[in-house]
């Protein structure tokens, strides 16, 4: 291997970045030294450098006057001496500055101009600056290269967080829909095998994962999923007295009005004036024949728009205190709209806070957050407070209260 004279190697590698440097250089403009240094960054990996690398490229270009690269060869060229590198990097040993020096040169980011002497210094001659130490050009040169590496760069780094965020939330669900089916099928064994999959799959991703890693991840946990579904097919159909049939066509009593029609329905124009259900039926009329009527907004166990993804019997089986508070035993989704009615003047939840959750979630889904709060009531210091952020939580972004739910049934389960 050829040595120069101060001792360092000179391979095919280097003579090729020192030629392309200077065939390039009359087809480059001058760049920000900045923005080259922050593609650079972005495309280390690309270029086999590190952050220390780059530490030490910033503290070279750090000695450059101005804010530009010049792409012509011999022009950007500074000259510090090692002992001045070494305090700009706080102290940095010289070897290992030596080293990561090494490094830059081997990419082709910086170019040697040695002296005579292996010396770094500039001279002038009859007014032509002649300087020896590290050319900072390839900077210039090569910066179109740099940003396409870094816009591929961060290209692969949004693509690795989007299937990151995907295989945390299938992981999420899993889990979910694993401990849904060990509370309402026991008799099936596999409900242990889907938990343990989310459990590793979150010990994997506290790793920094590959894109290649994350889909086969992401595969697993879909196959998992589909399977579990499959297992659930029949806990999520419409159970008996919901269906569309037996809904289409039956006798409806005006002393069962909905929660909400209880609330709503007032005289308008006095005691003699008839007064009409949310049908839009007369209540003298609805004992007297069947009307066809559309399903209520709020059917027991079968989910509207607006209401909790998980059914009703597994919020009531994690959140058991709200029953204390219901007239009688919770069955249908207004059964619980009514005691959390009644419960939140207790946990200190102003009417204006509580007009806010239910028309930022939905009433059904602000009464299961209500009676997942009752739960934790002794660790909530501000209920009212606490469910203003969740109401504006649901307003800015997708809100579920499936995450509370299912953290206080796995506490129940432990």
């Amino acid at each position: 291997m050829p040595l120069t004279p101060f001792g360092r190697t000179v391979d095919a590698v280097l003579l090729k970045h020192q030629q392309a440097a200077a065939d390039g250089s009359a087809m480059q403009s001058a760049v920000s030294k900045w923005d080259a240094l922050r593609d650079l960054a972005a495309a280390r990996k690309t270029y086999g450098l590190n952050d220390r690398d780059l530490s030490v490229l910033q503290a070279l270009i750090s000695f450059l006057p101005g804010t530009e690269v010049d792409p012509r060869p011999g022009v950007t060229v500074v000259h510090p001496s090692n002992r001045t590198i070494c305090e700009r990097l706080n102290g940095m040993p010289g070897s290992t500055m030596r080293r990561h020096m090494a490094k830059l040169v081997a990419a082709g980011i910086l170019i040697r101009r040695d002296s005579p002497n292996g010396k770094r210094y500039v001279r002038r001659y009859q007014g032509e600056r002649v300087a020896y130490g590290f050319d900072l050009s390839p900077l210039a040169v090569r910066f179109a290269e740099f940003a396409d590496a870094a816009k591929a760069e961060r290209a692969l780094a949004a693509r690795i967080k989007a299937v990151r965020e995907t295989v945390s939330l299938m992981r999420r669900d899993l889990l979910n829909l694993a401990l849904l089916g060990a509370a309402e099928r026991p008799e099936l064994s596999i409900w242990d095998q889907f938990q343990d999959l989310a459990q590793l799959t979150a010990r994997d991703l506290r790793r920094k994962l590959g894109l290649a890693e994350l889909a086969e991840i992401k595969a697993r946990l879909a196959a998992a999923i589909l399977d579990t579904k499959s297992h659930l097919q029949t806990l999520f159909a419409e159970e008996p007295g919901t269906s569309g049939s037996q809904n289409e066509h039956h006798y409806q009593s005006s002393k069962k009005d909905s929660f909400e029609s209880e609330q709503a329905v007032k005289p308008a124009h006095g005691p003699n004036t008839e007064s009409k259900d949310e049908t839009g039926y007369a209540e003298k009329h609805s004992e007297e024949r069947p009307v066809h009527r559309e399903p209520p907004s709020l059917p027991p166990e079968a989910p509207a728009p607006g209401s909790p993804s998980l059914p009703l019997r597994l919020i009531l089986a994690a959140c058991g205190e709200i029953q204390s508070y219901a007239d009688g035993a919770i069955r249908h989704w207004t059964d619980l709209l009514r005691a959390a009615d009644t419960v939140r003047p207790m946990m200190g939840i102003s009417a204006a806070v509580w007009d806010e959750a239910k028309s930022a979630m939905g009433a059904a889904e602000a009464a299961t957050v209500v009676a997942a709060m009752l739960e934790r009531f002794s660790d909530i210091r501000s209920p009212s407070g606490y469910l203003r952020h969740l109401s504006a939580k649901a307003v800015s972004e997708n809100f579920s209260s499936a995450p509370m739910v299912m953290a206080l049934a796995r506490k129940a389960a432990a």
